[in-house]
């Protein structure tokens, strides 16, 4: 297939997704909302909500990671209009970087101005603990594979931004964490392509690399909302620490079970970004 065959089939896949979504809702959320690993305990909370399984929506498939259960929901929170992911695409699935960036596309051509894109992430940075939240201002990707966006002009790629994630609201969430007596930090997010935990000597390089916390998502959703101009936070919940001086055994049951101990905080963020944007 062409490229220029590419692209126009993916302008009309986007199409019809778009179309699909306003059939079944008729709303222009302004703030999307993916929701990672154990931490999609948030949806529940959407008012007026109506909730599309991902396999009944052009374009998308079914994740199968636990804990995804793979609805799109539109709705309500802190009065504002949503739209949420609970559940996304992992590259270590299978979908390519076109399929990850596929929904939030979706999302940014239905009404939505901004992302809040959360996970759960393994901390690497000595100063964190299970369960904190963490800001991320920047990122490593090592996830690779071929271009975001082949209906892209790809030029478009060839520049450097000077922040993919927005001030405003990463200051904000901070504030929230700091009023409602957690801990928060913010730094830098590595994205990795899974589906295995990190090894000590993994870790050790990622520390002097410059990582705080170590996950298999979200950098290609950002890249993604960079592309159609959407503003960023990206949320981690710290499921568990790097200790590359002892071993440790990590499994995606702990993943989840730190995601609902942590859900309160993350939903706390949540809200109150909601009520600045």
């Amino acid at each position: 297939m062409s490229l220029q065959s590419e692209r126009d089939r993916q302008s009309l896949e986007l199409a019809a997704a778009v179309d699909f979504v306003r059939q079944r809702v008729d709303a222009s959320p302004r703030v999307a909302i993916i929701l990672g690993s154990g931490l999609g305990g948030l949806a529940d909370r959407i008012k007026k909500a109506t909730c599309i399984p991902y396999g009944e929506i052009p374009g998308f498939g079914t994740p199968s990671a636990s804990g995804h259960r793979g609805q799109l929901i539109l709705g309500e929170l802190e009065s504002s209009k949503v739209v949420a992911m609970a559940g996304r695409f992992h590259r270590y699935e299978g979908w390519s970087n076109d399929q990850v960036a596929f929904p939030v596309q979706l999302m940014s051509a239905i009404g939505a101005e901004c992302l809040i894109a959360s996970n759960a992430a393994g901390g690497v940075s000595p100063k964190l603990r299970v369960g904190d939240i963490f800001v991320i201002r920047d990122h490593i990707n090592l996830i690779g594979g071929a271009a975001i966006g082949a209906q892209a002009n790809h030029a478009r790629w060839l520049v450097r931004h000077s922040d993919f994630y927005d001030s405003a609201m990463s200051r904000v969430a901070l504030e929230v964490a700091i009023e409602e007596q957690f801990n928060a930090y913010e730094g830098t997010y590595l994205a990795t392509l899974g589906p295995t935990y990190e090894t000590r000597s993994e870790y050790r390089m990622m520390r002097r690399i410059g990582a705080d916390v170590v996950g298999m998502s979200t950098v290609g959703e950002v890249l993604a909302a960079a592309q159609v101009k959407m503003r960023v936070l990206g949320l981690s919940m710290v499921s568990n620490v790097a200790n590359p001086d002892r071993p440790m055994k990590t499994d995606h049951a702990e993943v989840l079970e730190a995601g609902r101990a942590a859900e309160v905080k993350m939903e706390a963020i949540v809200r109150g970004v909601l009520r600045s944007v």
